[in-house]
């Protein structure tokens, strides 16, 4: 059974470490920013490739020290996310970040994780997070490209016409929440 209880987090309001710079580290800086331009990273690894440099040189938000990990680079930080090849680092950081009560991620390494990243929908506003309880990110990534598909591309016109509308209500939370429900399943039933 999936426990997990998914939340939309405001990156650019935390300090995070990455740690790494390969393939996985272009992948989860990617990610990040990709869902949070402003996000604001401080990305440690002790080689980082012209992959990492060229996406980082494109955020202000993102700091780059290319040297190893030191436990000092967790001060001040609310969530890490570790992107090595080395499970022996993140089983070492995964120690220190646990004794000062920070939230971690560990690539392909689920009994680690505090949280996962899950795979990401967005058109417009609307924004859908899949999560497999890290069983099967490949199953998600499947679900992900369905979806992407499946949700028409003006879905941002609908989003703002619901907002206005939602906007004009008048009434107890109660009628509001009926008369939105009632106007989505039309769109829905579409």
């Amino acid at each position: 059974m999936n426990t997990l209880f998914p939340i939309f987090v405001k990156l650019e309001q935390l300090n995070l470490l990455l740690v790494g710079g390969g393939n996985v580290g272009l992948e989860k800086l990617s990610a990040l920013l990709r869902n949070a331009p402003k996000a604001r990273v401080t990305l440690v690894a002790e080689k980082i490739s012209e992959e990492v440099r060229a996406l980082a040189g494109q955020h202000a938000t993102v700091e780059l020290l290319e040297r190893k990990y030191q436990v000092e680079d967790l001060e001040n930080k609310q969530l890490v996310i570790l992107a090595t090849d080395d499970p022996e680092l993140h089983k070492a950081i995964k120690k220190q970040t646990e004794a000062k009560g920070i939230l971690t991620n560990v690539a392909d390494t689920p009994d680690l994780c505090d949280f996962y990243l899950g795979s990401i929908v967005q058109k417009g506003d609307l924004k859908i997070a899949i999560s497999t309880n890290g069983k099967s990110p490949t199953l998600a990534k499947r679900l992900r490209e369905l979806l992407t598909e499946i949700i028409p591309e003006n879905v941002q016109d609908l989003l703002d016409n619901l907002q206005e509308f939602r906007n004009t209500l008048k009434g107890d939370f109660q009628k509001k929440v009926e008369a939105l429900n009632n106007l989505t399943k039309e769109f829905i039933n579409r």
